[in-house]
């Protein structure tokens, strides 16, 4: 079986001129890195605001194995199974983390016959998005050191709040101390980093609207307080305007192609577990008036990504979704049957890819879940069964049984990673069909209500929790932020992916369970608070094997390993 590096390779990109003409992009709103990947110009949207409005689809999913479960595989392919049966569709996606590409998941840019090209730039620096957001972070980082070395603004150093980012999964950097040495050295003090996909940075590029709205969204990030317990800004430290500067070219979608040329709009790369998990929303407007249908797609489980994809990404942009597609497989299901565990990089048990009716039947119950989590939201839910080589027809069937059994619009097979948009044609009529249905799309919560009924109504009703539990610091916090007046912002939980509670270790459907907020953190120019539920750590750490160990180069300057 060829790798998906091999399967990329194996297939001729277009130019990207082409691309961007089919998509209805000008030559002279492109800025080209190369043959095959380009910026688009801010200027296009006022050119097309008159143009129809497609159709917005959102690709989530359930509750993943440490594996993933070819959410984005799907999305992919949605998007050229569209095309197969005659819309012209264009897919939105985040840019990925190298975190992940070289510690556990691998490359995100797809799979199989159903990636995004080149794969290698996708996965790995792409036009540089990832790094402008670490370098402007970081500098207001240093500008902060320095009003505190030098006693300006009246900052409390008891009263940090900004840590550093880089792009790498670091586990000792999580906890550090910065500025020992000389008294020339800094002030010494305990800090921290963050990776950098966790960066409010990174936020604010995928939730704002244009360059000046990215420009007041920065001057808001609050880095400290001062003795007088009053925010210290970016806009106080006057680094905002470098910082702006520095992302003149990141606010710019970038532009690149599926594996059957479909246009494919890649830009900002927000932690789903950590930050709200979804592509900008200045590539998904630009997109929705040159496409009949627009595919996005939400990070993790839809308890993670699509619960922020609604309550935020839509809130800010004022977009409507007309259908949602939760992905699921089968080994996923009889993992959330509790009677087998799946580990990054380690072969899967043979009893979840053997015939097992029951365990897929108890495992069942989280796919049930979160058909009703989407569906609290107003908009009507088709199921994609990811399909490998080991699933049965009988396994198949029994889903499909269960998924429209609990309410879902449709069911169809998703078979992507084989056979491209072909193997999606089955998805892309039903997500059609769903998206010409009637809809009443409604937020989870009102704005107005005090922060901890807003996080009690997102543990309660979506992940399923008895009840909320605040550590002393949590709760001095919310009162904090809501004397400062950020208590009517929208929350962004922060927790595993890999369970509906807090606990990874929880699957299916865990009940009777108390979310412990152990820390509740601000964003104030990307407009959210996120508390920290349990163990959530801000820095990934390495597994025992990371991805990493597998990627090289070869002696013509080919990559080799990652996938």
């Amino acid at each position: 079986m060829k790798t998906d590096i091999e399967i990329a390779r194996s297939i001729k990109a277009k130019n990207i001129d082409e691309i961007a003409k089919s998509l209805g992009v000008k030559t002279d709103e492109l800025e080209r890195y190369g043959d095959y990947k380009a910026k688009i110009k801010l200027g296009i949207l006022e050119r097309i605001k008159s143009n129809p409005t497609g159709k917005y689809v959102d690709v989530t999913a359930i509750t993943p194995t440490p594996l993933g479960e070819g959410k984005t595989v799907t999305t992919i392919g949605l998007s050229m199974g569209l095309n197969k049966i005659g819309k012209k569709a264009t897919c939105c996606i985040r840019q990925p983390s190298l975190g992940p590409v070289f510690g556990i998941k691998g490359g995100a840019a797809g799979g199989g016959y159903s990636q995004v090209l080149p794969m290698e730039d996708f996965n790995l620096h792409l036009t540089g998005d990832v790094h402008a957001v670490s370098l402007a972070h970081n500098l207001c980082a240093a500008f902060l050191e320095n009003a505190i070395f030098r006693k300006q603004l009246n900052i409390d150093p008891q009263n940090i709040l900004f840590r550093r980012v880089v792009d790498v999964s670091d586990r000792s950097l999580r906890n550090i101390k910065i500025g020992l040495g000389s008294k020339d050295d800094g002030i010494p003090r305990e800090s921290g980093f963050d990776i950098s996909v966790a960066s409010e940075v990174m936020a604010i590029l995928a939730l704002t609207s244009d360059l000046q709205d990215l420009r007041n969204r920065i001057g808001k990030i609050i880095t400290a307080l001062d003795y007088e317990g009053k925010p210290v800004t970016a806009e106080k430290l006057r680094v905002a305007g470098s910082m702006a500067v520095l992302l003149k070219d990141a606010i710019k979608p970038n532009l690149l192609q599926t594996t059957e040329n479909t246009p494919c709009l890649v830009h900002a790369g927000p932690f789903a577990n950590i930050a709200h998990g979804n592509s900008s929303i200045i590539a998904d407007r630009i997109a929705l008036r040159l496409s009949d249908f627009v595919v996005t797609e939400s990070g993790f489980g839809a308890d993670c990504g699509a619960e922020k994809f609604f309550d935020i990404k839509c809130r800010v942009s004022g977009l409507v979704p007309n259908c949602v597609v939760l992905v699921c497989t089968v080994r996923a299901l009889k993992m959330h049957s509790g009677r087998f565990k799946v580990v990054a990089g380690k072969p899967l048990d043979e009893n979840l890819i053997k015939e097992d009716i029951k365990s897929l039947l108890e495992g069942s119950v989280n796919l049930i879940k979160h058909i009703a989590n989407v569906k609290l939201f107003g908009v009507p839910v088709v199921v994609a069964v990811n399909k490998f080589e080991t699933d049965t027809d009988k396994e198949i069937d029994l889903i499909k049984k269960i998924a429209k059994d609990s309410g879902a619009y449709d069911v169809a097979v998703s078979e992507g990673w084989a056979k491209g948009g072909e193997g999606e044609r089955e998805l892309a009529n039903a997500v059609v069909r769903a998206s010409e249905s009637k809809s009443n799309f409604q937020f989870l919560y009102p704005l107005d209500i005090p922060v901890k009924e807003k996080v009690r109504t997102i543990a309660t009703k979506i992940y399923g929790a008895k009840d909320v539990e605040y550590a002393e610091l949590a709760e001095a916090k919310i009162r904090k932020y809501e004397e400062m007046g950020f208590g009517n912002l929208p929350i962004c939980m922060a927790k595993t992916h890999l369970s509906l509670s807090h606990d990874p270790n929880l699957k299916g459907v865990p009940r009777d369970f108390i979310l412990p907020i152990r820390d509740v953190r601000l964003s104030a120019g990307a407009g959210f608070l996120y508390p920290l539920c349990g163990e959530m750590r801000t820095m990934p750490g390495l597994p025992s094997e990371p991805v990493g160990m597998q990627i090289d180069i070869d002696k013509d300057g080919n990559i080799v390993g990652l996938s």
